[in-house]
């Protein structure tokens, strides 16, 4: 949650800042890219990774082959959320 994002990335630089040696991998959307490098200024590597589509349509398909209701969901659907979800990713 945002509100407490500050706070928990403040705790972070404490602790790197008593423990030079630990390190800490953090993941995140890239709108958050910014806020992280503030507050950790000088201790951020940042990579970029973008998703691949394939794998996007593999992860929600396999989800979907988890539910517990499946007769909520004919294939119409299934197809119109892979395609939506999967070109939303895409777009980012």
């Amino acid at each position: 949650m945002a509100e407490y994002r500050a706070t928990l990335l403040d705790s972070l630089k404490q602790i790197l800042h008593k423990s030079p040696r630990t390190r800490i991998f953090l993941a995140g959307r890239l709108h958050i890219r910014d806020e992280v490098e503030k507050h950790l200024a000088g201790r951020v590597v940042a990579v970029s990774i973008t998703p691949i589509k394939d794998d996007i349509i593999r992860f929600l398909r396999a989800k979907l082959k988890e539910d517990t209701t499946p007769d909520g969901m004919d294939e119409r659907l299934e197809e119109d959320i892979m395609e939506n979800i999967s070109e939303t990713v895409s777009e980012m």
